[in-house]
């Protein structure tokens, strides 16, 4: 099983952390892994994305032009990688500011409305543990304790206080995503 994984947005949206978290988790399951992050000078509220790779077998390079799954959170990434996922792949994406929603139909699309449920749980800062929570959902491949794992492990010891808010939004994106029909 290798999954290889890109996560797209602005700075600020927590996108390099929810590739940490994976990446972590993955390492929980005695996995291997790559997490490449990528991002603009200007960092929060520039194009931010990383790249997550978990295997069960050795890594050759981090470096990837398709990917299996394309979380996307922003129209500048959706007009970039939409493309770039494999047929047969998934692409997952908060509605919230796309406005040219995905076309494909050799591809998996679900949508998770991660910024109005993070408004209605009056929680933003847990909006990218909405999206996670969708993924981990519609792949199945992390076992949630490792997650759980990958989150404390991710998470200043400072910021662990915030952990039992990041696991109603893990719970709660696992709930409210849906699949897209083409």
């Amino acid at each position: 099983m290798t999954e290889e994984l890109i996560i797209a947005g602005f700075g600020g949206q927590g996108v390099l952390s929810m590739g940490k978290i994976l990446a972590y988790s993955g390492i929980m399951q005695d996995q291997e892994v790559s997490w490449m992050p990528a991002y603009g000078p200007e960092m929060r509220g520039g194009t931010a994305n990383v790249t997550v790779i978990v295997s069960d077998q050795e890594i050759s390079s981090p470096v990837l032009n398709r990917f299996d799954t394309a979380i996307i959170l922003n129209q500048q990434s959706m007009d970039k990688f939409e493309s770039a996922v494999k047929p047969g792949g998934t692409l997952i994406y908060d509605n919230n500011g796309i406005l040219n929603h995905p076309t494909r139909k050799d591809i998996k699309i679900y949508c998770v409305e991660a910024t109005d449920e993070a408004n209605r749980m009056k929680s933003p800062r847990s909006f990218n543990m909405i999206v996670l929570g969708a993924y981990i959902k519609i792949k199945g491949f992390l076992k949630y304790e490792n997650v759980i794992s990958g989150l404390k492990k991710s998470l200043p010891e400072r910021h662990h206080h915030t952990i039992p808010e990041n696991e109603a939004g893990l719970k709660r994106g696992m709930d409210i995503v849906k699949e897209i029909s083409i």
